[in-house]
C-alpha cells in the first residue's frame, strides 16, 4: 500500500516517449461506443518513460497484456503485469502504469464513461487482476483495429465491439466461484458501517483465516479486508458524490472511528482527501 507521501507525488501524467507507438479509437469516431459507454480503447507499444497517472477517470478500466511487462498501480498498490494479465480498475479511483525501464510492454486497453449514478462494470465484486481473459479481450481489440484501418464494414465493427463488451462484462462480473464468498460481501455490503475482522469474516463462511485469505486472493486478487476497504471507499465515493453528508457521518457510515481517520484512509486509496474529491462532483 502506498503512503500518503507517495499519493501526494502523483498528478495527472501522460507521457509517450519518442519510441512508443499507440493506436486509439474514440467514442465521438466510432458511434457503436455509445450504447456501452465505451468512451476509447487502444493498444499501445510501450517503452520508458512511458507513463500514465489517472487521478479521478470517469470510468471502469481495462488493461490486457499481451507481450513484455509493465507496471500498475491498482487499489493503492504496484502490481507487475505478465503476458495474459487482466488488470481492472473502477472509476474515480487513482490509477496508473509505467513501461519498466529497457522492456518493450504491448498491451490493449479499454475505458469507459460512467456518470456516479450509473453502476459500474468493475464494482466491489470484481477481481482486481484475473489470470484468463486477458489474451481474448486484447485480441477482439486488435481485430477491430484491423478492421477499423482497413475496410471498416460496419456490421463487423458492431460484432467486435459487441465480443469486446462482453469479455469485459465476463471479466469484471465471473459468475463462477464461491457462493459462501458472494454471500459474504453481501452481508458486508449491507453492514459496512461494523466491525469487520479476518476472524469474523472467516466465522461468516464457516472457514479458517487462512483458507478465506487463499479464496479470496483467488477470486478477488485480494486479501479479505483489503476486499472490505475498498467496499468501503466505494460506499464513501458515492456518498461523497450524492449527499451533503459530514464528514463525521460518511464515516460512521462506512466503518471508521472519526472523520480524521477516514479522511487519511481515503486520501491513502483514492488519491484526493474527501474535501478535494467532493469539490469535484
Amino acid at each position: 500500500m502506498l503512503s500518503t507521501a507517495d499519493k501526494d507525488q502523483f498528478h495527472e501524467t501522460t507521457i509517450d516517449g519518442p519510441r512508443t507507438r499507440r493506436w486509439v479509437l474514440e467514442r465521438g469516431d466510432c458511434g457503436e461506443f455509445n450504447a456501452n459507454r465505451i468512451t476509447r480503447l487502444g493498444i499501445e507499444e510501450a517503452v520508458a518513460p512511458y507513463r500514465r497517472v489517472r487521478m479521478q477517470p470517469a470510468g471502469s478500466f481495462f488493461l490486457a497484456c499481451m507481450e513484455g511487462e509493465g507496471r500498475i498501480l491498482l487499489d493503492g498498490r504496484w502490481q507487475r503485469v505478465t503476458p495474459g494479465a487482466l488488470c481492472m480498475a473502477p472509476p474515480r479511483v487513482l490509477n496508473a502504469f509505467y513501461a519498466a525501464p529497457a522492456k518493450r510492454w504491448v498491451f490493449a486497453w479499454l475505458r469507459y464513461e460512467e456518470p456516479h449514478w450509473v453502476r459500474p462494470l468493475v464494482g466491489a465484486a470484481s477481481p482486481v487482476r484475473s489470470r484468463d481473459g486477458g489474451l481474448e479481450l486484447a485480441r477482439c481489440i486488435a481485430g477491430l483495429r484491423e478492421e477499423w484501418n482497413g475496410q471498416r464494414n460496419p456490421k463487423i465493427i458492431h460484432h467486435w465491439v459487441s465480443l469486446i463488451q462482453a469479455f469485459a462484462h465476463r471479466a469484471a462480473r465471473p459468475v463462477q466461484g464461491d457462493d459462501r464468498l458472494a454471500g459474504l460481501w453481501a452481508n458486508v455490503e449491507a453492514s459496512l458501517g461494523e466491525l469487520w475482522t479476518l476472524e469474523r469474516l472467516a466465522a461468516k463462511v464457516h472457514l479458517s483465516t487462512e483458507h478465506l485469505r487463499r479464496r479470496c486472493h483467488l477470486e478477488m486478487g485480494r486479501s479479505p479486508i483489503h476486499q472490505v476497504t475498498y467496499m468501503r471507499m466505494q460506499r464513501a465515493q458515492t456518498l461523497l458524490e450524492t449527499t451533503d453528508d459530514k464528514l463525521e457521518v460518511i464515516a460512521q457510515l462506512t466503518g471508521y472511528s472519526d472523520a480524521l481517520v477516514f479522511s487519511r484512509a481515503f486520501k491513502r486509496w483514492i488519491g484526493l482527501t474527501p474535501s478535494e474529491y467532493r469539490s469535484k462532483r
